[in-house]
């Protein structure tokens, strides 16, 4: 498919090669994706209980009303962020402005932003649902939460960015048009259709010790990511046609030979 670049508009010129402007759009993206990565991973801590000083079953004990109403708030919040601003016509109007690389990384601050804010204010419901004893059980859990975050981790740095191409992916860092948007299914791709989210999916649910916080925070974001895949794969065979209507008939959702 063919790109066309209207070089007119405001954003395009404020990146022009050679400007102030495109080496600080440059500095901003870099400077955006390091809070980015550093939440991430902050994330493997706080859903597995790991390292950080606090977690999803830590803090002050609430009222469990008082805390499931705190922590609905949040994860709306995230949620209507994290949606909100992947919409079009939002992207079409900050496109309009700036660059879409400035567009990207804006989005990815906020994003970056809520969840940090979601971290902190996040209330524990400690009552348990589960409770793993035998030590092989834990080890065998904790392996699987293990995979989950490398899966998570492996595919944002090796081919998550590239398989969702889009027709805004216009601009890279050397000042050049991209004219063809190719479809790749780089890395995990080849095997399922959705290892980031399948990442996600299993460091979630993985643990040993599960509780009302964690399960209310998993059964959320595993119905988020549910409902965005069915908008992903829509765009997708909107966007790629009959090359993503074959490589879902070729390639399971999550788990090759099963769905």
């Amino acid at each position: 498919m063919t790109i066309t670049v209207d070089h007119r508009s405001s954003g395009t010129r404020w990146l022009a090669p050679g400007s102030f402007g495109r080496l600080l759009g440059i500095g901003y993206g870099v400077v955006v994706y390091a809070i980015f990565l550093a939440t991430l991973l902050y994330a493997v801590g706080f859903v597995s209980g790991a390292v950080v000083p606090k977690n999803i079953d830590t803090g002050t004990v609430w009222p469990p009303s008082v805390a499931l109403c705190i922590d609905l708030q949040l994860l709306g919040l995230f949620l209507a962020q994290h949606s909100g601003m992947a919409r079009r016509g939002l992207k079409r109007v900050l496109t309009g402005h700036v660059p879409p690389l400035v567009e990207r990384a804006t989005y990815v601050l906020c994003a970056s932003l809520v969840l940090i804010l979601l971290f902190a204010a996040w209330q524990p419901l400690p009552a348990s649902v589960w409770q793993a004893a035998d030590p092989r059980a834990i080890a065998a859990i904790r392996s699987v939460s293990a995979l989950g975050w490398l899966i998570v981790l492996g595919t944002f740095l090796t081919g998550h960015f590239k398989l969702l191409e889009r027709k805004q992916k216009v601009l890279n860092f050397a000042g050049r048009v991209t004219s063809v948007v190719a479809f790749k299914t780089p890395g995990l791709y080849r095997f399922v259709r959705h290892p980031l989210y399948l990442g996600f999916i299993l460091a979630f649910w993985a643990t040993p010790s599960m509780t009302a916080g964690h399960l209310l925070f998993a059964a959320v974001m595993t119905f988020y990511i549910c409902a965005g895949i069915w908008l992903e794969e829509r765009d997708l065979l909107a966007f790629f046609g009959d090359r993503y209507r074959q490589y879902r008939a070729r390639v399971a959702m999550f788990l090759p030979g099963l769905f």
